[in-house]
């Protein structure tokens, strides 16, 4: 280990291993990139050096010079949802196939984080990247593909033809869980969505209306929707809180757009002593694994989450045309909705 003037430790360079071994830099790199061109004493010297000094090469550098990064970066819009910690798994179990490591961060929905992750990992020589678009457009993913990374959408559909993605069908999706509860007898049916500029609501709320419409009814007399700020438990528990809170007799079924708002709504039903079913049907989105351990195990729309990641991960890597790969979704019924 080198050492700085004022005596503190740093990490030794090539530079130092050369001085050291008493030969050229170049040299050096030759040993390590290209030792058949060294003779025997002279490698020698130079691995000593090595050894001495605990040397290790910067194999971003060399990664940026040559064009072969290793890393790939993802970004999800929230790490902490079940959902995408499952995708994250499948991209990094298909990235370790080819010796890859994944570079993962959560936009946390917001698009000035996302464009600053995306701006990060580019100039970080990333091999390319998976993104699940925040709020917004997809400006940022243009961009960076007109600079040479490519892209891959990642549980959004692509509007590119030249774009490839990967993503389930959540109108279908949204239909099944709202014609699940209005087989079940439900005339009055909570949505708990979030923003629509996020395209998961927005289609999920697409297949709500649409199930509705397809049972002969009226969406305005029979849904009604809350708008969540964030897809996440707390704000699962203010909306349930709110919708009880509303004058009039309250929805006999819930909907969420995914499994950790439909954790909040019933955390906030349990201390408000409302039942569920027998009270308030719940039925969440994803199927995530805390679904079936719940005290009331949550009927859920399953989505292959590890599926996803590897897919999209799979698609990055290949060489092939552009692909739009949309899973189809399976409603899992459970407790929570009267099973």
């Amino acid at each position: 280990m080198a050492r700085t003037r004022a005596g503190t430790a740093r990490r030794a360079s090539i530079t130092d291993v050369a001085r050291l071994a008493g030969v050229s830099a170049g040299t050096v790199s030759n040993v390590l990139n290209h030792p058949s061109q060294v003779s025997d004493r002279t490698r020698t010297k130079v691995l000593d050096a090595i050894e001495q000094l605990s040397f290790v090469r910067n194999a971003s550098a060399r990664q940026l010079r040559e064009g072969t990064s290793r890393t790939v970066g993802a970004i999800v819009l929230d790490i902490a949802n079940p959902f995408f910690t499952a995708t994250a798994r499948g991209i990094e179990d298909r990235l370790a196939q080819d010796d890859l490591v994944l570079m993962l961060a959560s936009s946390d929905e917001d698009p000035e984080r996302e464009s600053r992750f995306v701006r990060q990992f580019v100039e970080h020589g990333v091999r390319g990247l998976l993104v699940t678009p925040s709020r917004g457009t997809l400006e940022t993913v243009a961009r960076v593909r007109e600079r040479g990374t490519d892209v891959v959408l990642l549980d959004h559909t692509s509007p590119f033809p030249d774009v490839a993605s990967v993503a389930v069908d959540d109108v279908r999706g949204a239909a099944l869980a709202t014609a699940h509860l209005l087989e079940r007898g439900h005339e009055r049916i909570a949505f708990l969505n979030g923003p629509l500029s996020l395209r998961q609501c927005a289609d999920r709320r697409q297949g709500v209306l649409a199930a509705v419409v397809e049972a002969g009814l009226d969406p305005g007399r029979v849904v009604v929707e809350v708008t969540l700020p964030s897809l996440n438990a707390d704000s699962g528990s203010r909306a349930m809180a709110e919708l009880l809170a509303r004058p009039g007799p309250p929805p006999t079924a819930t909907f969420c757009v995914n499994d950790f708002t439909a954790l909040g709504a019933m955390r906030h039903l349990r201390e408000a002593s409302i039942a569920v079913p027998e009270q308030m049907a719940v039925v969440g989105y994803d199927d995530v694994d805390f679904a079936p351990e719940l005290a009331v195990p949550l009927t859920s729309v399953r989505q292959p989450s590890h599926e996803i990641g590897w897919r999209a991960a799979d698609l990055l890597l290949g060489d092939g045309e552009p692909e739009q790969v949309l899973f189809q979704p399976a409603l899992v019924v459970r407790a929570s909705s009267g099973a």
